[in-house]
């Protein structure tokens, strides 16, 4: 449950980021559009990594689980 309150948090402040920059923002809009896509795209790619992270960690834990029940089946 913590990790989804993680994600959910990373998400409002990412979209709280997104809408301050376009208020405030010095320069044009198509140069704010393209900053905001490039590091839209920068953001993207950081939670693709850490999603695939969290998932090899699960799958590691589901592996290991799984070897103990073996071994304690073979007992």
């Amino acid at each position: 449950m913590k990790s989804g309150k993680v994600v959910l948090g990373l998400l409002a402040g990412i979209a709280t980021g997104a809408l301050l920059g376009i208020l405030f923002a010095p320069h044009s809009g198509a140069k704010t559009r393209k900053r905001l896509l490039t590091k839209g795209e920068g953001y993207a790619d950081a939670m693709k990594d850490k999603f695939g992270e969290y998932i090899d960690t699960l799958k590691d834990g589901y592996q290991d689980m799984k070897d103990d029940a073996v071994e304690m089946a073979s007992k």
